[in-house]
């Protein structure tokens, strides 16, 4: 009466997806920093609102902060 015969079909069983990622490069960390005899400098301004620790990016007309939005415009 209007419905399938013959029970359920049969699940058709996949294998597991492979996930694409991001291919990772070299630590990141180690442009921040430069040791020379024994002496470590930063490279990068730190943010004056999070402190020390928190370091700012380097565009070519700004500096800004990550974490909390904070940037300074580069003078001309």
């Amino acid at each position: 009466m209007g419905g399938r015969e013959g029970g359920k079909k049969a699940a058709v069983k996949k294998g597991k997806k492979q996930r694409i990622g991001k291919k990772h490069s070299s630590v990141s960390v180690y442009k921040f920093y430069d040791v020379k005899s024994g002496a470590v400098t930063r490279n990068h301004k730190s943010c004056p609102r999070c402190g020390t620790g928190t370091f700012m990016a380097h565009h070519k007309d700004r500096d800004y902060c990550g974490r909390c939005g904070y940037t300074v415009s580069a003078k001309k």
